[in-house]
């Protein structure tokens, strides 16, 4: 396991690593705490770090960042499978590959972490580990309208035209409403949201996006 936090309290860790499957002793209370931790440490570091998006804009972007499967993803680049201690039939139909015994697991480690060496350390944690995640979001994001261009324009469709619904706020906190229009053949609309007019307009093409793949899939 490559989590970067040497445990004072080594039973802490093998607890948190502990499926129910394996026996009455598991990591199911310590997976409740840590899903609080996580949530409330990912909302500051948004908060911190995106002073112009809106509550909205701010949920949705902790939920990309907080849900079981971006969660499963980072605990297999921590190797936190290999360590899970599973009952038989979990390990014999492949639990320590689950997206949900994974992301729990994950949580679990955060509670553990704060229990054997405080909040400063377990935010501290949260920060280093989720930080580049939030970068990687934010390009992805920037990226939507580019990407929506050019999977239309490699189906000969029609390029997407972005209308202002709405805009309202103040100067220092601005709100936004943006459709993307689709002709596909015939016109599709879909909204997005954000602090700024580009913003909006971003959301509104992955929404656009998702709506095509999925369509054509």
């Amino acid at each position: 396991m490559h989590l970067p936090h040497e445990f004072h309290d080594a039973a802490l860790a093998e607890l948190a690593l502990t499926h129910r499957s394996a026996g009455r002793h598991n990591n199911e209370r310590l997976e409740f705490l840590g899903d609080a931790l996580l949530n409330a440490f990912v909302a500051e570091l948004l908060f911190e770090q995106r002073p112009r998006a809106d509550e909205g804009e701010l949920t949705r972007q902790r939920a990309a960042l907080v849900n079981g499967q971006a969660l499963a993803q980072l605990a297999r680049e921590l190797d936190i499978g290999a360590r899970l201690h599973l009952g038989p039939g979990e390990m014999k139909s492949g639990g320590q590959r689950r997206d949900s015994i994974l992301a729990d697991a994950f949580e679990a480690l955060l509670a553990a972490v704060y229990l054997d060496a405080g909040l400063d350390t377990c935010r501290a944690l949260v920060r280093t580990l989720f930080e580049p995640r939030i970068a990687l979001l934010e390009k992805s994001a920037k990226d939507a309208k580019t990407r929506l261009q050019e999977w239309l324009q490699q189906r000969a469709l029609g390029l997407p035209q972005y209308e202002l619904v709405h805009s309202s706020g103040s100067d220092h906190a601005p709100h936004f409403e943006v459709d993307c229009v689709l002709a596909l053949p015939e016109p599709q609309h879909f909204n997005g949201s954000g602090s700024s007019r580009r913003a909006a307009e971003q959301e509104a093409a992955a929404h656009a996006l998702a709506a095509v793949r999925e369509r054509r899939a």
